[in-house]
């Protein structure tokens, strides 16, 4: 008989040396959250949540009922366990303190509560990413300060994947790993160890329709994708528009996916703290690299808590191929071959 391992049971046996159990058990409380988000994403077309709400979030963008409902329940689930001392939603322009009659704990949740959720209504695949920093101060209840943080300094990143099936992947800092959700057991099943980006890579990912607000340098490494000069890299163009599915997928079948900054977003589109940062973190632990084109997303300090930033992020020489062809643009002097340092 083949071995069964839940998630819980893989956290406490994987859990790192230096966790007292509240890490251990915040990342129980994210499953949990999973779990009632996937049950509600389920029954969408059944029930009245799908369609949007008439508000927008801070980022300007129209919130969906289930953006509020997935914000809503990863709140409720984690502000009174005394395990955090600050929270960071997307959903939300401000920080979410800890109330004062709950015990603050040691560590930071920074969240996307639904990303992708311009496809709830056409039944494509969304997802939940997430962080988590130490508290910089535990003498301090928690501040501003201890969400803006660099993502070299998570302690751990996921995310969950709402599709045919429910998937939670996750990393502390040991390798990346997978769970699927059977719904039989309502447990989330280990399926997929020790993650690691295959090569050679398959796909890359980008909505090419936007090729006419990109650098001259983005461009030149979209043609050479596409085969245009030597040595093209022989991928596939695959492009769901919901960051969370094409990462996965990209994550199993190797790849690059893509968000360069344009014309009109000169700092790019996706946001650092809660989607670049913990992906990146995610990435790294798989042997491949995330940069904004000219330097590590893990090395960028957050100066804002909804701060933008381009995005590449894949298998570790497609990304560096793309900063290369970046530094060309630049500085023109330069001689590149991309498939030479």
């Amino acid at each position: 008989m083949s071995t069964v391992t839940t998630i819980e049971r893989f956290i406490l046996d994987q859990q790192p040396q230096y966790a007292r159990g509240e890490l251990t058990m915040l990342l129980y409380d994210i499953a949990l959250a999973a779990k009632i988000i996937a049950h509600k994403t389920n029954r969408a077309g059944l029930i009245d949540i799908v369609g949007e709400v008439g508000a927008t979030n801070v980022q300007g963008e129209s919130q969906q009922k289930l953006d509020i409902f997935a914000h809503d329940i990863i709140r409720q689930l984690c502000d009174h366990t005394g395990r955090l001392c600050l929270m960071v939603s997307e959903e939300q322009e401000d920080p979410l303190y800890i109330p004062d009659k709950y015990s603050k704990g040691s560590y930071v949740l920074v969240f996307d509560p639904l990303d992708g959720s311009s496809n709830i209504d056409v039944n494509v695949s969304i997802g939940t990413i997430f962080g988590v920093y130490h508290c910089i101060d535990d003498r301090q209840r928690g501040r501003l300060e201890d969400a803006l943080q660099p993502g070299r300094d998570l302690v751990a990143a996921g995310y969950i994947l709402y599709g045919a099936s429910t998937m939670l992947i996750y990393s502390t800092g040991d390798g990346v790993h997978g769970f699927t959700l059977n719904p039989e057991y309502g447990e989330f099943l280990l399926s997929h160890p020790n993650l690691v980006l295959p090569e050679p890579p398959a796909y890359y990912s980008v909505n090419s329709a936007y090729y006419n607000r990109w650098s001259p340098g983005v461009q030149r490494f979209v043609e050479w994708l596409q085969g245009v000069g030597e040595e093209p890299p022989g991928l596939s163009a695959r492009y769901i528009g919901s960051l969370v599915a094409d990462f996965h997928r990209n994550l199993l079948r190797g790849g690059i996916f893509f968000y360069p900054a344009e014309s009109v977003r000169d700092e790019g589109k996706l946001r650092l703290l809660y989607e670049a940062a913990p992906l990146a973190f995610l990435i790294e632990q798989a042997n491949g690299y995330a940069s904004n084109g000219r330097q590590s997303i893990l090395d960028i300090v957050p100066r804002e808590l909804h701060q933008r930033t381009a995005l590449f992020i894949g298998n570790r020489w497609l990304v560096e191929q793309v900063e290369r062809f970046i530094r060309q643009e630049e500085d023109p002097a330069q001689l590149m071959n991309p498939n030479q340092d």
